[in-house]
Formats: C-alpha cells, sequence, structure tokens
C-alpha cells in the first residue's frame, strides 16, 4: 500500500437524478412487489370462492368401491402380457 493514497475525488456539486429514475431500482423493487401483488390475488380467490364440504360418508363410499376395484386389478392381472410378467424368484 502506498504510504501517500490519492485524494478522493470531491461529489459533484451539480443536481443529481433522484433514485427513481434508474432502471436497476425498479428492476430490484419489481420482484417483492409482485409477490405482494401475487399474494392479495390469492388472498381475494381464497375468500370468494368455497371449498366444497367433503362427504360426511366418505369413508363408507370408498369401502364400497373396494370389491369392484379388487375385481378390476384381478381381472387386468389375469390379462397382462407375458412380457410384463414378473420372473419367478428363485430361493
Amino acid at each position: 500500500m502506498p504510504a501517500n493514497p490519492a485524494p478522493h475525488k470531491p461529489l459533484p456539486t451539480g443536481k443529481t437524478a433522484s433514485w427513481w429514475t434508474y432502471g436497476h431500482v425498479w428492476l430490484v423493487l419489481a420482484g417483492p412487489l409482485l409477490v405482494v401483488v401475487a399474494s392479495f390475488i390469492t388472498m381475494y380467490i381464497a375468500y370468494t370462492r368455497v371449498d366444497p364440504v367433503v362427504d360426511e360418508n366418505y369413508y363408507q363410499k370408498g369401502l364400497a368401491l373396494s370389491p369392484a376395484v379388487q375385481s378390476r386389478d384381478h381381472s387386468e392381472a389375469a390379462h397382462a402380457p407375458a412380457s410384463l410378467s414378473t420372473p419367478p424368484v428363485k430361493p
């Protein structure tokens, strides 16, 4: 490091541009502003759209479908091509 560093340049005394005239400032502020706007839109959608109520007997209705699903799976397994079946496991 030199023993006598160069003196700093004096600040300009003329009129400087305002912060909002620089494009990179708006680029930095655009992300957070976009998130705030999107959160208000999401909040509006959440409050104005009502979620459908789940049927109180959803579990019983699911159990009623179980035999049909098992039958379908069994039927599909019986008609599967030989190339898709798994080889037997050797002990």
